[in-house]
């Protein structure tokens, strides 16, 4: 990166010097991107305790970043480099910063692939220029020492990269590498060759590193090597330019599926580019908020402009820039860094400007063409002027006006040398300070409600910002909640979202009238449910703004469905209700006794607010229940712990409404049972999705799918039972109850907050997790026993991801004992306790993981559960 940028990267950027390192060529050296990347990991290794290179590597993972160097043709940024380029938040897009940067929004995609990486690979090297972006699950990564991505595209493009060529015998094996060839030489490849882009995200095995180094070395000194050119020339079974030392590395080239490929290299890059990316969704559905502005390349970001655009007004970009109303503006126009001003300024076509603080009160004004490249000599030219103070550039009334301000003149790369970040950043800043306001004063032309409010609410508390007015009652619901989260006020937020889960009229009105013989019982029996994919994107908020997918299964205990409920006529004009596991029993003689049901532990909640939903409480209860025909006993039994993690409490809630249902002739089938458990959830504040009650209520391995809004109806997609039921796998499937107890809403809380608050890294995760349950999904149609299983390690990787307390050390050290006898493993829903779901690699694993747990228990009531696959779910009878 810039050398005036290594200084105050941490400082500017508010990133941790733990996690991020950085520093610049040396001063006058080129090293080109090979010697950069051995001087970035040398320098690197030097602050740590000295190991050698191979001792070093692998130690963790890292991703290089080569940041953009002197930027000469994006001047723009040059001084901060094109790494801090800042871009607009994504008009279809939720969770995003208003501060975010190329920096920012490179990382995640980078950070999952390494996640995936093969053992022996703890490096990548990737452009700090481009954004590259997949709509598509990440393919696994070869084992290789090189693994290069690239894409498909056009001659036309690729002509001005690298290119990957490989035979179509095998294209995933590289055959060589090619420096911007000409679209002659691509056209002539293509008759026998497959060529992909090099979209600049190479991943190299420490064996690779160490030749890396070597090669760019003569005796101790770093010297000029380029990575693509010549390292990555030498590559491939027939390279272009042969290196002895290299032609053992086993190289690797992967598509990207779904890859879309930014470039920032130029000034017209960056605009052209951001337009591609506002542009890739234009479904108005999916859009969250409608511009106002007369063309859509015209971008305004921490800036205040109050130039009127027209249609006339195209790729323009303001940044970090006061435009006031002498400005007049034409098409292609750049303006970065103007401080506050009262100019009269009149930007032809093409001409841009940027102003940079120098020192401590110096600005530099930068007029340029935006196809200048400032190459060569033009790089050094003192053709730009400085202006000794902000005083003096309010004196200005226009820009001819110039010379009589102008204290010195200095060159592009002096400028870059000499600016002063720190004054620059502040600049950015105080220009979103007034941004936040505006933004939220119109937030219904704005962006500020699919942010990332999390974020937001820590500018405002640094800022000393005001909240802005409290939203009307008329707007939309899912907009109140996250502003009443947003202002802190939790129980607000969750208040609303219980009144879009379970309006009031839906409760019914009481009309409910006895359908059983006064000598009938309603027998209501459900499974419980293992959760192995998908978990999380039920749960409200979250599906209501982008739908949940989520795969499990059904199951019996002990050859038993554990959950049951009995109902049954009493003459007494009062509600009995009895638990067998608990031993409790309560009797319920009036209305407000009924509706006293949020209490969480209370062993009647559930059927209290079930009746309630039935219809009951709503006036005198002894005349309902004259009206109903009978009293009302309800014996409840859960064979199972409390904080199991098999969807306990809201699988019983669905039992006990499914029983009432029958008892009171209500006509609900078992997908609105499954909606009346949401809402009864709802009432009771525990929270929670959709997807327990409805994997206990439907019975075998499904995917449940549903889309955003309100009404969450999961669509059903039956799945094969090969994998649990045939007798080479179904010995493999181990249920194993680790006697650690933890209540779901402890965790929910935090989770849900996050939700509430469009936090940026949870909504990406909760995506992925979306995706990885269609993997999931197409294993088990294909009937793959061990990717099934390798799939559920994954989903137990993200669920600690989400929630770090999802596996305390008392699982962990379970876990560690049996990792290497299972293909995977999970706690079933929340985590943190409860029963241990196993896939063992065999039979013969599966033997030796009984009698190691069996050796090594935690707890005096851990125990082996036999579990299988219920084909029924809910099933309800009468006597």
């Amino acid at each position: 990166m810039p050398p005036n940028l290594v200084d105050s990267f941490h400082d500017v950027t508010g990133l941790s010097r733990e996690e991020y390192f950085c520093t610049n060529d040396p001063v006058g050296h080129k090293l080109g991107s090979g010697g950069g990347t051995t001087w970035l990991l040398q320098a690197c290794m030097t602050t740590e305790d000295g190991a050698s290179l191979a001792e070093w590597l692998p130690r963790e993972k890292r991703i290089l970043l080569h940041a953009g160097g002197q930027s000469r043709r994006l001047p723009s940024y040059a001084p901060s480099g094109k790494i801090l380029t800042p871009v607009p938040v994504f008009r279809w897009e939720r969770g995003q910063r208003l501060s975010q940067d190329l920096l920012s929004l490179q990382l995640p995609l980078y950070e999952q692939m390494m996640d995936m990486a093969p053992e022996g690979i703890h490096t990548m090297v990737v452009s700090g220029d481009v954004l590259v972006r997949t709509s598509q699950p990440l393919q696994p990564i070869p084992d290789a020492d090189v693994v290069c991505y690239g894409l498909w595209l056009d001659a036309s493009v690729a002509k001005n990269h690298g290119v990957f060529v490989s035979s179509r015998k095998s294209p995933q094996v590289l055959k060589h590498m090619l420096q911007k060839p000409s679209i002659e030489t691509l056209n002539e490849l293509q008759k026998d060759h497959y060529y992909l882009t090099d979209i600049g995200i190479w991943m190299l095995s420490d064996k690779a590193v160490e030749l890396l180094a070597k090669k760019s070395k003569k005796g101790d000194d770093i010297i000029e090597y380029d990575m693509y050119s010549e390292f990555g020339c030498a590559l491939g079974t027939n390279p272009s330019k042969p290196d002895e030392d290299l032609l053992d590395l086993k190289v690797a080239i992967v598509p990207l599926q779904g890859g879309e490929f930014y470039h920032f290299g130029t000034s017209r890059e960056m605009i052209s580019s951001t337009l591609r990316i506002q542009n890739l969704v234009n479904d108005q559905r999916e859009i969250m908020h409608h511009d106002r502005k007369p063309h859509p390349s015209i971008f305004v970001q921490n800036a205040v402009c109050k130039y009127k655009f027209t249609e006339d007004n195209t790729n323009i970009w303001i940044e970090n820039s006061d435009v006031s109303e002498g400005w007049t503006l034409s098409h292609d126009n750049i303006i970065t860094g103007v401080p506050q001003n009262h100019w009269k300024v009149n930007l032809a076509p093409g001409e841009c400007i940027d102003v940079v603080p120098i020192g401590d009160t110096e600005y530099a004004v930068r007029l340029y063409h935006i196809d200048d490249k400032f190459a060569g000599a033009e790089q050094q030219k003192q053709q730009f002027p400085v202006v000794a103070d902000l005083e003096a550039m309010s004196m200005l009334q226009t820009l001819d006006g110039l010379a009589l301000v102008t204290s010195r003149m200095i060159s592009a790369e002096e400028i870059s040398t000499e600016a002063n970040l720190h004054r620059l950043f502040d600049q950015r800043k105080a220009f979103r300070k007034l941004n936040w306001r505006a933004l939220a004063k119109n937030w219904n032309h704005s962006v500020f409600y699919q942010l990332d409010l999390a974020d937001a609410k820590r500018e405002f508390d640094e800022q000393h910002i005001g909240m802005p007015p409290a939203l009307d009652a008329d707007a939309p619901l899912m907009t109140r909640i996250h502003d009443a989260m947003f202002r802190g006020e939790s129980d607000k937020a969750f208040t609303l979202l219980r009144e879009g889960i379970s309006p009031s009229s839906l409760i019914l009105p009481p009309s409910s009238k006895l359908s059983v013989a006064e000598d009938q019982i309603v027998w209501g029996r459900s499974p419980v449910r293992i959760d192995i994919a998908g978990g999380w994107t039920d749960t409200p908020p979250y599906c209501l703004m982008e739908g949940g997918n989520v795969i499990n299964l059904a199951i019996e205990l002990n050859g038993q469905p554990p959950l049951q409920t009995y109902v049954r006529p009493c003459q007494e004009p009062r509600i009995v209700l009895r638990s067998i596991d608990l031993g409790a029993m309560e009797v319920v003689e009036t209305s407000e006794q009924l509706r006293d049901f949020m209490h969480v532990g209370s062993p009647f909640s559930i059927p209290k607010a079930a009746l309630v939903l039935a219809g009951f409480g709503q006036h005198s209860l002894n005349d309902e229940l004259a009206a109903f025909g009978a009293g009302i006993e309800l014996t409840l039994l859960s064979a199972i712990p409390a904080g199991s993690g098999l969807g306990t409490s809201s699988i019983l809630a669905a039992t006990v409404l499914g029983a009432l249902n029958d008892f009171c002739g209500l006509g609900w089938d078992k997908n609105e049972i499954g909606h009346r458990t949401l809402m009864l959830e709802q009432m009771l504040t525990t929270g929670g999705g959709w997807q327990d009650q409805f994997g206990g209520v439907l019975g075998g391995v499904k995917l449940l799918q549903t889309g955003r809004g309100f009404a969450q109806n999961p669509q059903v997609r039956w799945l094969p039972t090969d994998l649990w039921t045939q007798p080479e796998y179904r010995p493999c499937h181990l249920l194993y109850y680790t006697g650690i107890t933890r209540t779901a809403k402890s965790i929910l809380a935090e989770i849900v907050r996050g939700m509430f608050l469009n936090c940026g890294d949870e909504l990406r995760l909760l995506r992925q997790m979306k995706q990885h349950t269609l993997d999931m999904y197409e294993a088990i149609q294909q009937n793959d026993f061990e990717r099934m299983g390798l799939l559920v390690r994954k989903t137990w990787r993200q669920n600690q991801t989400l929630d770090a307390g999802t596996n305390p050390a008392d699982v962990a050290k379970l876990t560690s004992l049996i990792d290497d006898l299972c293909l995977g493993y999970k706690l079933p829903g929340a985590g943190g306790g409860g029963y241990l779901y196993m896939i063992a690699k065999d039979p013969e694993a599966a033997a030796r993981i009984k009698q190691i747990l069996s050796e090594n228990s935690i707890r005096k009531n851990a125990r082996f559960v036999d579990m299988s696959l219920s084909t029924t779910g809910l099933q309800i009878s009468r006597s």
